[in-house]
């Protein structure tokens, strides 16, 4: 089974989702279970630098800076075992470079640990996600060499591929995330609970053993 997975490092909603699928998964292994993390910018427009937080949530929600919308993340959060810390964010980050780490990591088998650190930093710790020095130090901890996280940042490798393939998610009808695409054909989005993944896998499992039929 392969499962892509549409997201973005500023998402809360794709945090909390991280962990119902985790625990569909727990209930229901899946042998050779192949995850793919995959790009997807909620403020693709955002400067490279980020914005300030409090002047973000003003402009995005009005002045109640979104207040009713976190309440129900951070319950949903609690639900899951995350204790979102919104109140530590400084900054909005440009998400582009933390992006760029996520696909980087694949190389090592660490795309899971690289999306996990970052989630981590940004809504457990108030982390700006966006600067390259955080990002270096996140890359270290999940396996790389700080010299060449470094190097990486300091460059825009993988940067054109990974705005393609976000414009690629907006074209074929994603406009928000999570979004878990199972086997190329079936997705759910949102951060569903296990049970609404159990229910994906088994229709996963019946399109992979359905006997093909010949043209006539």
């Amino acid at each position: 089974m392969i499962i892509d997975i549409v997201s973005d490092v500023v998402c809360p909603w794709c945090y909390v989702g991280k962990r119902q699928l985790e625990r569909a998964l727990a209930l229901e292994p899946q042998p050779g279970l192949q995850v793919a993390w995959r790009p997807f910018q909620l403020n693709p427009d955002m400067p490279e630098e980020g914005m300030e937080r409090a002047a973000y949530l003003r402009a995005k929600f009005g002045e109640d800076g979104g207040g009713d919308r976190y309440a129900r993340v951070r319950a949903a959060g609690a639900a899951v075992g995350l204790d979102f810390a919104f109140d530590r964010i400084r900054r909005t980050p440009n998400t582009l470079q933390a992006h760029r780490l996520i696909r980087w990591s694949a190389a090592i088998g660490a795309q899971d640990a690289m999306v996990e650190a970052l989630f981590r930093a940004y809504f457990l710790e108030g982390e700006d996600v966006g600067d390259k020095a955080t990002l270096a130090r996140i890359a270290v901890s999940v396996g790389f060499a700080e010299a060449d996280a470094a190097a990486y940042l300091a460059g825009d490798r993988d940067a054109e591929a990974l705005r393609a393939e976000d414009a690629f998610a907006r074209q074929v009808g994603i406009t928000g995330v999570p979004c878990f695409i199972v086997d190329r054909k079936f997705a759910i989005s949102g951060a569903q609970p296990p049970e609404a993944f159990l229910e994906i896998f088994e229709a996963a499992r019946r399109e992979a053993d359905a006997p093909e039929t010949e043209a006539v």
